[in-house]
């Protein structure tokens, strides 16, 4: 008679404690339940406006206090942030404008900044009718509404360096504190880059600012939540870190995507 040596018997029992058939796996604790959410997580759900409308129907004078703080707070954070959120589109520029748009306004210091970290400044050289560059507009384009904290800028490549050849097009270069803090040549030559590879790129070239806070349930135009946006953003950021992954975490100075030259264009802005 073939032995079920995974049953649970007083004869599988007797085998083991003889050392005939092996012990039983023993069995997976279970897992702790989830942390209960604390007053401010539950907060966090609602905009400043709820928060009103919450406060009202507190059930004591203790816990409408409580919201009432914290609806300031969350209304002193929110003016803090549109403060920041100063660009919010593509400039677009010509060369003469470089200095001024792109040099010297990657000098200049978000307000409250006492660290003095300077404007991150993303310049995309582009040329139109070129798959690729056009492509790559439109993601910038996207990024630009979504990063509001760093300046975009858009010129076309032979404006800016003279006889720049549309193999290099697009190219980005990234500038901080009056200084090229990265570059890369001929985005997407290689193959059709998704948007949440470049956003992954600049996120590790530090030309973007994270968003500080982001509502864990936001209202639709029809005043409802709206969870296949959540479910879209978690998506987004998943692929998002893949993507940021695939380049190691790490940064250089020149990046070619899709070209093996090794020469330099000088920059005489």
């Amino acid at each position: 008679m073939a032995v079920n040596i995974d049953e649970d018997t007083e004869f599988n029992d007797a085998l083991r404690k003889h050392g005939i058939i092996p012990p039983r796996e023993p069995t997976p604790p279970s897992p702790s339940p989830p942390p209960s959410p604390t007053f401010s997580d539950i907060l966090n759900d609602f905009t400043p406006s709820e928060l009103q409308e919450i406060s009202q129907d507190a059930p004591d004078d203790e816990t409408e206090r409580m919201i009432a703080a914290y609806r300031r707070q969350r209304l002193a954070e929110e003016k803090a942030t549109e403060k920041k959120s100063r660009f919010g589109r593509v400039y677009p520029i010509g060369r003469d404008d470089y200095t001024r748009e792109v040099t010297e306004a990657s000098k200049i210091n978000e307000e409250g900044d006492e660290q003095e970290q300077g404007t991150a400044v993303v310049c995309l050289l582009y040329k139109d009718g070129i798959p690729r560059s056009d492509r790559t507009f439109e993601h910038v384009k996207t990024l630009a509404t979504r990063y509001p904290r760093s300046k975009f800028v858009s010129i076309v490549g032979d404006k800016c360096i003279p006889n720049l050849p549309d193999s290099r097009i697009p190219m980005f270069i990234v500038y901080k504190k009056g200084e090229i803090r990265n570059q890369v040549v001929a985005w997407g030559a290689d193959r059709e880059r998704r948007i949440e590879e470049l956003e992954a790129f600049l996120l590790v070239t530090g030309a973007l600012h994270p968003p500080e806070r982001r509502p864990a349930q936001q209202q639709d135009e029809t005043g409802g939540s709206s969870d296949e946006e959540d479910e879209e953003e978690r998506d987004r950021s998943s692929r998002m870190k893949s993507a940021g992954t695939s380049l190691n975490g790490r940064t250089k100075k020149n990046i070619r995507s899709g070209e093996d030259s090794d020469s330099d264009f000088d920059f005489d802005l």
